[in-house]
């Protein structure tokens, strides 16, 4: 029947989790109030012209309406070694930020040093879809920062990507 469900949320996540995330931080700086970030295992390229991308923060998420209110972030994707990174601004320590070093976007956007990529963007539009948001963002400046393989999330467990010939 459409709209009746035959499984459970668990069952959803497991299954789910058989198809590999790459790890991002959206970061974002508040005027006055310094760097805030939530890292994301859902971020996606849209369109090339315009150039959009999307990520898919949580409803419950305390970070995303802090990045929403100031209608500009930065997407950094992790290296397969920043795992520690990636922990820390996981955590709900009052000052995640502490001892992470930075630079800022031409937007004010922390980019994360050490990080494979990150794509600055401007707030384009945000749609509610069930317990999360559909954000996209319309990228305004990009970069490679250090080549190399990305941190990965499957079945629960932090990896990392190995190229075969």
């Amino acid at each position: 029947m459409i709209g009746e469900v035959e499984f459970d949320s668990a069952t959803f996540r497991r299954v789910l989790g058989h198809y590999p995330t790459g790890v991002c931080v959206v970061t974002a700086s508040e005027p006055g109030g310094g760097p805030v970030g939530m890292v994301v295992g859902s971020f996606t390229s849209v369109s090339l012209d315009p150039p959009l991308v999307a990520f898919f923060p949580a409803k419950s998420s305390s970070s995303w309406p802090r990045i929403k209110a100031v209608g500009t972030f930065c997407v950094n994707v992790l290296a397969s070694d920043q795992q520690p990174l990636c922990r820390q601004l996981a955590g709900g320590a009052a000052d995640k930020f502490s001892g992470v070093s930075h630079r800022h976007s031409a937007n004010g956007s922390p980019i994360l040093d050490g990080v494979v990529a990150w794509i600055d963007c401007s707030l384009e539009a945000v749609h509610e879809a069930g317990d999360h948001y559909i954000v996209l963002g319309r990228v305004q400046a990009l970069g490679v920062e250090r080549p190399g393989p990305p941190l990965l999330f499957f079945q629960g467990r932090y990896g990392a990507f190995a190229l075969l010939d």
